[in-house]
């Protein structure tokens, strides 16, 4: 009983794109700059808050899901092999902890643009 989640990476090329294009303007670049019909049909606009939300609602439903396995095979369940518990466990703590080193980027970045003076 294994679950695979997706991750869908036109919305975080699209966010790369947008990022992208706020650096060249931050650096007084003439970045090319597509019509903004062409860029709303090519990417639809992503919010950085739904991405993150999104991820952390992944890592909270695969701790679920190995909780659930891990309870149902201590209560004998015969369609639970131990090797789909230790997966879905596995899984389960490599998400979390890659979601605590995100969070631990974030934080030092905010911390460095709070102290740059202007």
């Amino acid at each position: 009983m294994a679950v695979e989640s997706a991750i869908d990476t036109s919305r975080i090329e699209a966010m790369v794109a947008q990022l992208k294009a706020a650096a060249a303007r931050a650096q007084g670049a003439a970045a090319p700059v597509a019509p903004a019909s062409a860029v709303e049909k090519a990417a639809p606009r992503v919010d950085f808050s739904d991405v993150l939300k999104g991820a952390i609602d992944q890592v909270n439903d695969s701790q679920k899901q190995a909780a659930k396995m891990s309870q149902a095979f201590a209560l004998g369940d015969d369609n639970i092999n131990l090797s789909d518990v230790m997966v879905a466990s596995q899984k389960a703590s490599i998400s979390f902890q890659t979601s605590i080193q995100v969070r631990n980027k974030l934080v030092s970045a905010y911390r460095d643009i709070m102290t740059m003076q202007v």
